[in-house]
């Protein structure tokens, strides 16, 4: 779980304009900290299976604006993967 200031930080710098909160960029910046957190968490309780499928929904959630961005705007698409060293 982020704190308040962490989630503050990721927007500041993946916002697009000023009072930017929610576009696909800032969405995918912070579910990408969410995900890499779970995913630390995982690997020293390795049966907590609740927290697990939380993960599998933040990295579908992830993948579903991913593909959004991509068909709205392939050059943003690329901009937020190569920013956040994604897979493309």
């Amino acid at each position: 779980m982020l704190t308040p200031k962490e989630k503050d930080a990721i927007i500041k710098k993946y916002q697009t304009h000023k009072d930017d909160t929610g576009s696909p960029e800032v969405q995918v910046a912070i579910l990408t900290r969410e995900i890499a957190e779970v995913q630390k968490h995982l690997q020293v309780h390795r049966n907590d299976n609740h927290s697990r499928r939380g993960l599998l929904k933040m990295v579908g959630n992830r993948r579903r604006l991913l593909r959004y961005l991509k068909a709205e705007d392939e050059k943003r698409f690329l901009k937020i993967a190569e920013k956040l060293k994604l897979k493309v």
